[in-house]
């Protein structure tokens, strides 16, 4: 411990240049692809804000269940299919994907299509689950 503390006295310069980029580093993450919502806060965006959850899974995924009242486009379809969410424009829109994986990059997506209010689902649907909230099956 004692040798850290010497090398923050001694390198003053680096640490500072170290502390800059983490900070960047946590700011572009945090705006990557909107903030991130646990399950019990996306519970209470739907229930309180009439979130939208927008589950960029495949449709076979999305069949085997999926968040009451979620909207499937896939993510490899996203770009293509963005008109069919105008209508959610000015509500808050949740990104769900299987783990969190890709639910930053269509949070960016949508950030680039004119979306304000974007977040999404730490975990994605595997942590929904493991919270033993429900599914629907289609």
């Amino acid at each position: 411990m004692d040798q850290v503390i010497e090398f923050m006295g001694n390198h003053p310069f680096l640490i500072g240049l170290f502390v800059l980029l983490l900070a960047l580093f946590v700011r572009n993450e945090s705006r990557r692809g909107g903030h991130a919502v646990t399950a019990q806060e996306l519970v209470n965006m739907v229930n309180r804000d009439n979130a939208v959850v927008l589950d960029v899974r495949d449709k076979k995924e999305f069949d085997q269940g999926h968040i009451v009242n979620a909207v499937n486009i896939p993510f490899a379809n996203l770009s293509g299919r963005m008109d069919e969410l105008k209508k959610y424009r000015d509500q808050p829109v949740v990104v769900a994907c299987k783990q969190g994986q890709h639910a930053g990059s269509a949070g960016t997506l949508l950030r680039k299509a004119g979306f304000d209010n974007i977040s999404r689902l730490t975990g994605g649907i595997a942590e929904w689950r493991n919270q033993n909230l429900p599914v629907v099956k289609a």
